[in-house]
Formats: structure tokens, C-alpha cells, sequence
């Protein structure tokens, strides 16, 4: 069992149903309100950050991300379940903190779209968060080698990165997380941690804006690749990346420098 590796509780407070469209007697649930209108710019964020993602390699067909209502805290916002290339603003949808949809349209959202409520509801300095199946990471949810700040660009890795293993509280599953009960198990391991890995899945990457929870999961992917090359060319010998320290001070200077990253990607899928 690795330092990270979670170990999750049998039993827990707070245990959540997943949302069914219809009440008791088969009746309609109300619509949850809104949050309030936002201006068209938030939502053509939310729709470049899925392309962008897309366009680095770090979803494919699959794959989401989400932000947190600005006015609303207890709100977020995601596309319907479309593939993240082809997300545009007119897709974006609202949910409550248990991804209820504040809708009535017939749309769908992602089977996982718990992941992000519980992750909110959790963390109220996350404002954003991305779910993949980034391939590069994948293999360090499998095996004992723990994933480890290589760069500076990767920094956030320094501070951990827990392993949620959905079958220790679970048992076998179809390994999505499509309820709120798997959502708040996810986000328990998670902890204060900007990534984590999810056993034979993916991963999740948050952060407190929309910019930077891009780019913690852009550069989880290309850390993934760097420590892999590393570990093959040094014959799995000592690796020497970041320390704790020059983690912290590479990290200070990420939170503002991304955003240089975010306009170029932006410009990359035809959103700047």
C-alpha cells in the first residue's frame, strides 16, 4: 500500500441518492432555481477549456471539466454529455452541488458528473475542476511507484497524489462515478490535494480558477510522460525531481504565469 494510496471507510456521514427525474408516484422533481444569469463569456470559458483539453491530448471522446458558479457557490456549471472537442457555450448547463440539472430541456449531463459536485461541496476554495483518462497517468494509479513533481511546470504534483480506489468501499463496480455516494468517497481521498489519480480510471485536477485547473491537468499529463522517460532512461535508478521547497516557490510563480499558457491554448482552438 503506497504512502498516498486511500484508504477508504465502509461507512461514512452523509450518504446522498443519485438524482432521479421523478418524485415518488413516478411525479416530476421541481427544477432546482438558478443561480443566476451570467455574462456569455463565463460559458465560452468553460466551452474553450473542453477544447483546449482536447487539443492537448488530455481527453479524447471522454473527459469533462466544470466551474464553479461565480455568483452562486453552491452551483457549477458543465456541458451536456457531448464529447469535449465539440463543446461549445449553447451546451453548457447548471447543477446544484448534487448534480441536480437547473434545467427542464431533455438534455443529459455525464454519468460522472457527481465527481465535480462532491468536489465543490467538499472544497470551497476549488473553483474548477477536470476529469480524464489522461494516458500518460493512467499507470500511476496501478502500480506503487508514486507520481512526483519531475518539473517545474508540475510543481502542485509535490504535494501528493492520492490513489482512489473505488473498489475498497465499493466492491466491483463498472468504475464510474455515478452517484454522489462514489462523488463524496472521490472527493474525501482527494483531501486538500490538487490531484488525484482514480485506480484504473483517470484522474481529477482542481484548482481555485478555470485557467489553472487547465493547467494542472495539461501538465499532470506531460509530468506522467516525463517520469516515465526518466524512470527508462536512468534504469530505474534515483530520479532527481523537485524538492519540497523548490516545489513551493515554482508553484507561487505558476499560479500567475499560466495564465500565458491559457491565452495561447485559447488561441489554439479558435476561442482568444
Amino acid at each position: 500500500m503506497r504512502l498516498f494510496r486511500c484508504a477508504c471507510e465502509a461507512a461514512f456521514a452523509g450518504s446522498f441518492a443519485a438524482y432521479s427525474p421523478t418524485g415518488a408516484g413516478g411525479a416530476s422533481a421541481p427544477v432546482p432555481a438558478s443561480g443566476g444569469p451570467v455574462d456569455r463569456s463565463v460559458l465560452e470559458d468553460i466551452a474553450a477549456a473542453s477544447r483546449i483539453l482536447a487539443d492537448q491530448g488530455v481527453v479524447d471522446g471522454f473527459g469533462h471539466v466544470s466551474m464553479r458558479h461565480p455568483n452562486a457557490p453552491d452551483r457549477f456549471f458543465m456541458s451536456r454529455a457531448l464529447a469535449p472537442a465539440l463543446v461549445t457555450a449553447d451546451d453548457i448547463m447548471e447543477f446544484t452541488l448534487d448534480s441536480v440539472a437547473c434545467e427542464d430541456k431533455g438534455r443529459s449531463g455525464f454519468l460522472e458528473r457527481f465527481i465535480h459536485g462532491q468536489i465543490f461541496k467538499a472544497r470551497p476554495d476549488v473553483n474548477a475542476v477536470v476529469h480524464s483518462h489522461s494516458p500518460s497517468v493512467i499507470p500511476f494509479g496501478l502500480v506503487d511507484a508514486p507520481l512526483r513533481a519531475m518539473f517545474h511546470n508540475a510543481a502542485f504534483l509535490s504535494e501528493g497524489v492520492p490513489v482512489f480506489d473505488i473498489f475498497e468501499q465499493f466492491g466491483a463496480t463498472d468504475m464510474l462515478v455515478g452517484n454522489n455516494d462514489k462523488g463524496v468517497a472521490l472527493a474525501r481521498c482527494l483531501g486538500q490535494h490538487s490531484v488525484c489519480l482514480m485506480r484504473a480510471h483517470g484522474s481529477v485536477a482542481v484548482g481555485p480558477s478555470l485557467p489553472m485547473a487547465v493547467f494542472r491537468a495539461v501538465y499532470t499529463e506531460v509530468n506522467a510522460r516525463v517520469q516515465t522517460a526518466a524512470t527508462l532512461v536512468g534504469g530505474g535508478g534515483r530520479i532527481a525531481g523537485l524538492n519540497g521547497e523548490e516545489a513551493a516557490l515554482a508553484d507561487a510563480v505558476n499560479l500567475g504565469a499560466g495564465m500565458r499558457a491559457w491565452e495561447l491554448w485559447k488561441k489554439r482552438v479558435g476561442a482568444a
